[in-house]
């Protein structure tokens, strides 16, 4: 099959891998089939050509809803993420004759590399669309997670499509094929036995209730000026008011934007914040609240403000992270010229690291919108204490599209990886609650005004991925820069010769360069 022909089919696989399609299996077939046409590219410029084309079919059609923020959204956004697989495809493709085990560790290393500094840079990266998150959709292929976390799924999703990369082009000899099996075999020991010896330990007998109110606005997906965001935060005090005080409410949460600006925020607003500590007091429990808070003509700060029982403001989260060219515009002079650009008349001002709240039940941790789609953010309060981690998200500007599922698919990943429930609740849908194991409750519909409960307990035993991070996304990144240093070294020389040579033995390998 012609290569570029097999990057459009690994793009497309791929795609259809992510929600609301699935399964989530499907993305190790579509790496497989990348990885393929890479593996018989015939240089440097024909992998950048098919990173190009794989990077372009596959961030199109799995973010297009970001066109609904016009062309000037999606544009820029995809030829960044695609210049990387460019970059990768030109890299990969340059060591197309490296021998196979010396070829697998660069396909998989290279990817780590990639997606290391794609999730960082430019402007705060961006971890959308890495192969781990496709595996969301069962417990089975998320539960690795609690262990390497989802870069760790990235990079086995990698390692399982360079290994059927190699066996497709004849390359796969039995001398490459016994150090790749036996890798593979020691990563899945090590989720293994780390899951027997694993238990979620929980503070308290009882699982604690908790209710998201979704009280939508009063015109979705447009806006309706003036008074937008009273009317918004009237309606979900209307809606909270509805809820019965039993005395066994642990939480009550109102999603992003339900309440802001000048007069609709609870701290700028004596009125709004006495209304809800008023039902804080009543329901005898927390509550977080999203708002939003210009602080001059030119800064402003998205952040989740606490009340507890008594109904006071305990402090809040500010949004560290926020969306290029949506929350503030980089280098801003020079994007004076773009009309679209002046929706955005301010800049969000970033808050300074995690916030967590020692509730009656536990540790609290939030984080906001587009954040939640980072694992950084959500660890850096796990490794702070948090016992439940908050994803209040507005994503109304993005309607009905697979944004929302792509993000509750992101969100169940933090749950598993961190071990924690996450409560992940939204202006106008989807809402939804995630177990510590990553299963969801019944969700929410789009635009609905509507309450949820759910219940949950503070889990207490942090995971490995917890505490110890992106590992084997770093250990498949060294590897591949010490293969890449020792081909460097022995390239020529009568030792590189015999290693290639025995790694060709069995197989249909390649001579060395």
């Amino acid at each position: 099959m012609n290569r570029a022909v097999l990057a459009v089919l690994a793009a497309a696989i791929s795609v259809f891998a992510f929600p609301p399609f699935g399964p989530g299996w499907l993305i190790a077939l579509g790496v497989a089939l990348f990885l393929t046409a890479l593996r018989k590219s015939e240089g440097r410029g024909q992998g950048a050509v098919l990173g190009a084309i794989y990077g372009l079919g596959f961030f199109t059609g799995l973010m297009w809803w970001m066109s609904k923020l016009g062309i000037i959204a999606l544009v820029p956004l995809v030829l960044v993420q695609a210049a990387y697989f460019a970059i990768y495809g030109m890299w990969l493709g340059g060591h197309r004759d490296a021998p196979p085990l010396t070829w697998f560790s660069f396909a998989v290393g290279g990817w780590g590399v990639m997606e290391l500094v794609r999730y960082h840079f430019p402007i705060g990266g961006l971890e959308w669309g890495a192969a781990g998150y496709a595996l969301s959709d069962a417990y089975w292929s998320r539960a690795p997670a609690l262990t390497i976390g989802t870069s760790g799924l990235t990079v086995v999703v990698v390692m399982v499509g360079a290994l059927a990369a190699l066996a497709a082009a004849g390359d796969l000899t039995w001398r490459s094929f016994i150090p790749i099996f036996t890798a593979l075999v020691v990563i899945g020991t090590t989720i293994g036995v780390n899951h027997y010896y694993w238990e979620i330990t929980t503070d308290g007998d009882e699982p604690n209730r908790i209710i998201i109110v979704q009280g939508s606005t009063p015109c979705p997906y447009e806006r309706c000026p003036p008074n937008e965001r009273l009317r918004t935060f009237e309606q979900h005090l209307e809606l909270t008011r509805a809820i019965e005080a039993t005395g066994d409410i642990g939480l009550v949460v109102w999603s992003e934007s339900s309440t802001g600006s000048t007069n609709a925020d609870p701290v700028l607003n004596p009125e709004v914040g006495e209304a809800i500590g008023a039902e804080a007091r009543r329901l005898g429990a927390w509550i977080l609240v999203g708002t939003d808070r210009a602080l001059d003509d030119e800064e402003w700060v998205n952040a989740n403000v606490v009340f507890n029982p008594d109904g006071e403001i305990v402090g809040e989260y500010r949004k560290q992270h926020p969306v290029p060219f949506g929350e503030y515009i980089p280098l801003r002079p020079l994007f004076e010229w773009i009309p679209a650009l002046d929706a955005v008349p301010r800049d969000m001002v970033p808050g300074e690291g995690p916030v967590v709240f020692q509730t009656d039940d536990g540790v609290l941790g939030s984080v906001i919108s587009f954040e939640g789609g980072f694992s950084r953010y959500a660890r850096a309060h796990r490794i702070e204490g948090a016992h439940t981690i908050v994803v209040a998200t507005n994503e109304g500007s993005y309607e009905t599209t697979p944004a929302s599922d792509q993000f509750i698919g992101m969100t169940r990943m933090r749950a598993t990886e961190l071990a924690v429930p996450v409560v992940h609740a939204a202006v106008t849908g989807k809402s939804v609650f995630i177990d510590e194991l990553g299963n969801l409750s019944d969700e929410t519909g789009f635009a609905t005004v509507e309450l949820l409960e759910g219940s949950y307990r503070f889990t207490a035993k942090p995971s490995l991925y917890a505490r110890y991070g992106d590992v084997l996304m770093w250990l498949a990144a060294a590897v591949a820069v010490v293969a890449w240093v020792q081909r460097r070294l022995l390239v020529g020389s009568p030792e590189s010769t015999r290693f290639e040579e025995a790694e060709n033995v069995g197989g249909a390998g390649k001579p060395a360069p």
